[in-house]
């Protein structure tokens, strides 16, 4: 399943008697002063209207209630039909999708919220019935993932599907891979966001090109570090034209081995990508905290993901934001050790839509159901309470699943 699956639930409540003081610093990131360091995290729902794939008002809705996060980073949105790897996941590559996107925008604008869109190819994770014309999924080889695609059946219903043998891409298709993220940087301008991050982590496509366990080509993009990287720094300088990097984050994963993958020297390849990051003056990098690989009491690991984010945090000079399983107290630790700049939140946030402000007072914190994680309507998506809303203060725009 998406990236929502790929953590641990983090704590459903926190430590009422740890002063938050880190987390509530303001922080300029690029040309934006973020109020806070509470980011929502970009977290797959499966909520597109179909056909087309496009945001509704459902989606600004969403979006809008969690304006009060520092800033949002919207789900992972397909750059192309091709980059498509889940049902009902939404897009930026069709006038309908810009249309859509700029409501989910105005909503968080009007809302006073700050929103960057997460462009996404899935690459191989993905089934021939979500490709144009039922083509196989691409990738940089014919490597097979042990991992399952989020498909529609024949009665509309979401399932899971393993995933296929993918075609290897040929090196002349490189160029168009390249220019479906121009497309969707482009786009996602159009739409009215604030920034773009460009996805490189969670085994898809740019992550699939980074690794060596998925990258066993033998040409300018396969080999060495500096050539499995070459597509992603590709796209971050596409992007860049059309953004300016103060605006454009990229978000890496670390030792991560969601969705079948590995690397033989995840060190090396991370420290040379991390260090040339450092030439562009991105607006940020959005690492997955390296520990959430690991499986029970792996000591070894746990020391080995240390060391990549003492690396990472070494490495790179600009502004770091790191997700995966914090809660409050957690966020604040390691804000005031100096090892992050910026704290995601994921599935927090779903349940949570004011989770700054419970943060903040130290207030209960909702449980999020995992079975309405993907697909479906309001429950689970709209419906989660604020604290306004508990007291009776909300608009009723934001309680009924509109925004108006």
């Amino acid at each position: 399943m998406p990236d929502t699956e790929i953590a641990p639930a983090e704590a459903g409540q926190h430590d009422e008697q740890f002063p938050l003081r880190k987390l509530f610093e303001p922080l300029k990131v690029g040309p934006h002063n973020l109020r806070h360091r509470v980011v929502m995290a970009p977290l797959t729902r499966s909520r597109a209207s179909r056909p087309g794939n496009i945001p509704s008002q459902l989606n600004a809705c969403y979006y809008a209630q969690r304006a009060a996060a520092a800033l949002i980073i919207s789900e992972a949105t397909q750059v192309s039909m091709q980059g498509q790897g889940y049902a009902w996941t939404p897009g930026i590559h069709s006038r309908e999708q810009v249309e859509g996107w700029r409501l989910v925008a105005d909503a968080v604008h009007e809302a006073g919220g700050l929103m960057f869109m997460q462009l996404w190819h899935v690459g191989r994770i993905s089934h021939p019935s979500l490709q144009p014309d039922e083509m196989l999924p691409v990738a940089p080889s014919a490597v097979q993932p042990k991992a399952e695609a989020f498909i529609e059946n024949e009665r509309g219903e979401g399932v899971v599907a393993p995933c296929v043998t993918p075609r290897a891409l040929q090196v002349e298709e490189m160029p168009y891979l390249v220019r479906q993220y121009f497309r969707g940087a482009r786009n996602a301008k159009a739409a009215g966001m604030d920034g773009v991050e460009v996805h490189g982590a969670n085994g898809y496509l740019l992550d699939q090109f980074l690794l060596s366990g998925t990258n066993r080509r033998t040409d300018e993009y396969g080999g060495s570090s500096e050539r499995r990287a070459r597509l992603m720094f590709e796209v971050i300088e596409t992007v860049c034209e059309v953004w300016g990097p103060e605006k454009v984050g990229v978000r890496l994963s670390p030792l991560g081995i969601f969705n079948d993958m590995h690397d033989d020297d995840p060190e090396a390849t991370f420290s040379y990508v991390i260090e040339k990051l450092n030439r562009y003056g991105l607006a940020y990098l959005h690492i997955v905290n390296p520990a959430l690989a690991a499986t029970g009491e792996d000591v070894a690991f746990t020391e080995r993901a240390k060391r990549m984010s003492e690396m990472i945090r070494r490495t790179y000079r600009g502004v770091l934001m790191v997700a995966g399983g914090f809660d409050g107290s957690s966020a604040e630790r390691w804000l005031e050790d100096g090892n992050a700049d910026l704290i995601a939140f994921g599935r927090l946030f779903i349940a949570n839509p004011d989770l700054p402000e419970r943060f903040r007072s130290h207030a209960p914190l909702n449980s999020p159901d995992p079975s309405t994680f993907y697909g479906g309507g309001e429950r689970g998506y709209t419906d989660y309470p604020s604290l306004a809303q508990e007291r009776g203060e909300a608009p009723r725009s934001v309680i009924d699943g509109r925004w108006r």
